[in-house]
């Protein structure tokens, strides 16, 4: 099989799956190793923005995956149904920040961090598909592990979890600062509504 062939093929796959393809997978299926597969997807990716073309085919940690250009989202929703738009709110963000970079970690854990139950931040985060189980704890009750999905990876443009810049002491101390005024302010609508049930 030619450049052009190989090239051919990875782009069928690629389009085809719609999901993301780890390299090996990819480059057994055109019949290539590993390093030629992956010069030959990065020669398509400069074709595709030498051209301007509306996909691209993104890495995520080790894995392969065309999608759309982002600048081409207003188009999309003009046809699309349904399109997929989620809000990040701070506690969501502080939330999903914590697994990214403690991952895996269980409830208990992100809740000793923030200071706050965090129950329905992490059932959002699931529902966005941006953190999932990943195993089980060994430890009594067996408590759930979470860590970070590919839909993380992307939706936050990095290839892998290395490419995260580095945390400092003073986010962790933001974090608890945040949760301590989150607490303080459920505090006072309690009290508001037991005025008023007064």
């Amino acid at each position: 099989m030619n450049i052009e062939n190989t090239e051919a093929a990875i782009e069928a796959v690629l389009f085809t799956m719609g999901q993301s393809v780890p390299l090996e997978k990819l480059s057994a299926a055109v019949g290539q190793d590993k390093e030629t597969t992956r010069k030959i997807i990065s020669n398509l990716c400069t074709k595709y923005d030498d051209e301007n073309r509306g996909i691209q085919i993104i890495e995520l940690d080790g894995s392969y995956q065309m999608t759309t250009k982002p600048e081409y989202y207003d188009v999309l929703i003009a046809v699309a149904s349904q399109p997929r738009k989620y809000v990040l709110t701070d506690v969501l963000l502080e939330t999903l920040s914590i697994v990214a970079y403690k991952q895996p970690i269980t409830r208990a854990e992100i809740e000793k961090i923030r200071g706050v139950s965090c129950e329905h931040a992490v059932n959002k985060l699931i529902e966005y598909s941006l953190i999932e189980e990943v195993g089980r704890m060994d430890a009594p009750g067996r408590p759930i592990l979470f860590g970070t999905t590919e839909e993380f990876l992307r939706a936050f443009g990095v290839t892998s979890l290395k490419e995260l810049p580095a945390i400092s002491d003073e986010m962790i101390a933001k974090f608890k600062e945040e949760a301590e005024l989150e607490i303080s302010k459920d505090d006072d609508e309690i009290e508001g509504q037991m005025t008023l049930d007064i």
